[in-house]
């Protein structure tokens, strides 16, 4: 549901036309990611934990926007969703993002306290004291991290070794903790 792609497609004020009963309307706009995600949910195990990612915001006047993605998160809070992933944008070549560290963590917060679910934010969060800061303060749940693993595979590794917290180790890697961090590493 989000980042420009098929569900995010129909949710968009922007990329979504129809005239008929998925098009329109929010709750027309709404219809058929919803009904995806209910035969999704319907299609797996009861017990398996079944969430999204939505794009909170086109970033273009009269696109998809914040209240929408209340709107939709309330409703799939209703039909047993168990999380919400938070990004933005990618329906428009018109999106003016103003980019900053955690630039999309206000939206996760928002959907966090308005709606009760579960959040996760992700957005330019690099550091790991500013990922920690954000979890800390009840901003989101979680962090989900993508360019910033791509370039370092070891980024919780070093994020744990700057926080003073450790991380579970199969032993074959046990060998290469760093000297100065002796306690980084617990048995896995």
């Amino acid at each position: 549901m989000a980042h420009g792609y098929l569900l995010h497609e129909f949710l968009s004020p922007l990329s979504n036309h129809r005239t008929d009963e998925y098009g329109g309307n929010l709750e027309n706009r709404m219809r058929f990611p919803i009904d995806v995600f209910e035969a999704v949910k319907a299609a797996v195990s009861a017990d398996l934990p079944v969430w999204v990612r939505i794009s909170a915001t086109d970033w273009v006047p009269g696109g998809w926007d914040i209240e929408g993605t209340l709107a939709l998160s309330k409703a799939l809070k209703k039909r047993g969703c168990a999380a919400i992933h938070i990004t933005s944008g990618g329906v428009s070549v018109n999106q003016e993002i103003k980019l900053s560290q955690g630039f999309q963590v206000p939206f996760a917060e928002r959907v966090k306290a308005e709606i009760g679910l579960p959040t996760i934010a992700v957005g330019l969060i690099v550091e790991p004291k500013h990922a920690e800061d954000i979890l800390q303060k009840g901003q989101a749940d979680a962090i989900a991290l993508a360019r910033g693993i791509l370039y370092d595979p070891r980024w919780p590794w070093h994020a744990a070794a700057k926080l003073g917290a450790q991380v579970n180790a199969p032993v074959q890697y046990l060998r290469c903790q760093p000297r100065d961090l002796k306690s980084l590493f617990k048995e896995s």
